[in-house]
């Protein structure tokens, strides 16, 4: 997928979910299926994930190089890297350290919250965009879970990110009612 695909995939898969959790009410931001985040702490968990991504890819090439490496493979398929991203979740892998988000986020933090996002995904829309295709897939970016992936395979990663959280939202609404 080249650059202008990716970045009109984010912005539609973040405006998506951002639309998602603004339509909800207290009771449905709160709810949280056993064992699962509630609609706040998805929000949250998505703050946490877009922001790094967002600040590496305006570093400049040669401090990526330095402190990651460089690829030494070419760049995954977006379906390869989400069938990856399964696997790893089916092997328990889980949001860990710094991702996590707070037990308690207040709803009336909610448009705050969402405006944070809306903000670094934006911003990451147009660090996207300033990037040449052979930089996407030349530098490298650790993933917790995933391990090493090219910058195109982060924003993969990302743009499904936030589908993936959307949609544990709308699971999560299902066991409410």
């Amino acid at each position: 997928m080249e650059k202008e695909a990716l970045a009109q995939l984010l912005q539609q898969n973040y405006l998506h979910v951002i639309q998602q959790i603004r339509n909800l009410n207290d009771r449905e931001l709160l709810h949280a299926p056993k064992d699962k985040w509630n609609a706040l702490q998805q929000l949250d968990h998505l703050i946490k994930s877009v922001r790094p991504v967002n600040m590496a890819m305006g570093l400049p090439k040669f401090v990526l190089s330095w402190r990651f490496g460089i690829a030494n493979r070419p760049s995954r398929s977006y379906d390869a890297l989400v069938d990856r991203y399964h696997i790893k979740l089916q092997a328990g892998g889980r949001a860990s350290g710094a991702f996590v988000p707070p037990l308690q986020i207040d709803p009336a933090d909610k448009e705050a919250l969402l405006q944070k996002l809306q903000s670094v995904v934006q911003k990451l829309v147009r660090k996207t965009l300033r990037q040449s295709e052979l930089s996407l897939d030349r530098y490298i970016l650790p993933h917790p879970l995933l391990g090493k992936l090219t910058l195109r395979e982060m924003l993969y990663f990302t743009a499904y990110h936030a589908s993936h959280h959307g949609k544990s939202i709308e699971h999560g609404l299902v066991s409410l009612n």
